[in-house]
């Protein structure tokens, strides 16, 4: 068996399912992680049509105070969007609650971009077409990534580990970004742990972690969210503006914090945060 297909062992297929796409779990350490779930990151790939399939792939980090994960803001995104020809990855990282901290959360996220990327031709994709997404403490975890991504080690004898780990685009819903004052202080907790230096607090703090290679970034909140602050996402598409970085920012004046799509599938009650970002996504060319 080809090294490749070992790094990119699929666990399951599933049949039967309602929307058009298969779905396959993909390790991202195969043969290096422990055997419980908690400790096994993984990659749960949703596949469009193939005749509606644009190249185009985005990974979804699930919300939940970095010590669990909202399906809706996993599977519920990937579903909302494979209509639509992108080729969704959900990402089951590691979490605070089960011991792991910044280094291990933050290392999932880019291994996952690495795979994608470095596997573009088995998913039919464009590498310079892929995305990263996330709801909540999610957000951070997108939001570091787009912030803290690397170019690759070229030295390395895994293929994965030699390509970039930076999103072509970000799309960061209702995100924390800050882990000072108007950070949600579970999600703090659980990522940086109970006392972290202030040197720590300003490292993942993503809104002063922006320069002007971070990627083209899409940003919706709503002003009454009360779990996390709406001025996360104001400050970091400040920051974004003062570095010459595309965004696109939406408020909305009405939604609960972790209100995901607000709709189940066929979505046709989703909230109007969709169609901005489905206008914005076509603009970028990640959709027809």
């Amino acid at each position: 068996m080809k090294r490749k297909s070992i790094l990119l062992l699929i666990i399951v297929i599933c049949s039967g399912m309602t929307m058009s796409h298969a779905q396959q779990v993909v390790r991202l350490r195969p043969g290096l992680e422990g055997a419980a779930d908690k400790d096994t990151p993984t990659l749960t790939v949703y596949l469009p049509a193939a005749d509606k399939a644009t190249g185009a792939a985005i990974i979804i980090c699930p919300g939940g105070a970095y010590r669990g994960l909202a399906k809706h803001e996993g599977e519920g995104y990937a579903q909302f969007l494979t209509p639509y020809g992108i080729t969704a990855f959900v990402l089951r990282y590691r979490l605070g609650s089960d011991g792991y901290k910044y280094k291990e959360i933050s290392a999932d996220a880019a291994r996952a971009m690495r795979i994608v990327r470095a596997n573009a031709e088995r998913w039919h994709l464009n590498p310079h077409l892929i995305g990263i997404m996330g709801s909540s403490a999610g957000g951070h975890l997108a939001s570091t990534l787009m912030t803290h991504c690397d170019a690759g080690d070229s030295t390395s004898n895994d293929y994965v580990e030699r390509v970039s780990s930076r999103p072509d685009f970000g799309i960061l819903c209702y995100p924390v970004i800050s882990m000072g004052d108007i950070t949600h202080k579970v999600s703090r907790e659980q990522f940086l742990g109970t006392s972290p230096s202030p040197a720590l607090i300003a490292l993942y703090s993503n809104e002063l972690q922006v320069t002007p290679s971070t990627p083209p970034c899409f940003l919706f909140h709503t002003s009454e969210d009360q779990a996390v602050s709406v001025e996360n996402s104001l400050n970091f598409a400040k920051a974004l503006q003062k570095n010459g970085v595309p965004f696109d920012l939406h408020i909305y004046e009405h939604g609960r914090h972790g209100l995901g799509v607000g709709d189940v599938a066929p979505f046709t009650n989703a909230h109007p945060w969709t169609k901005d970002l489905l206008v914005w996504l076509k603009g970028r060319g990640a959709i027809r």
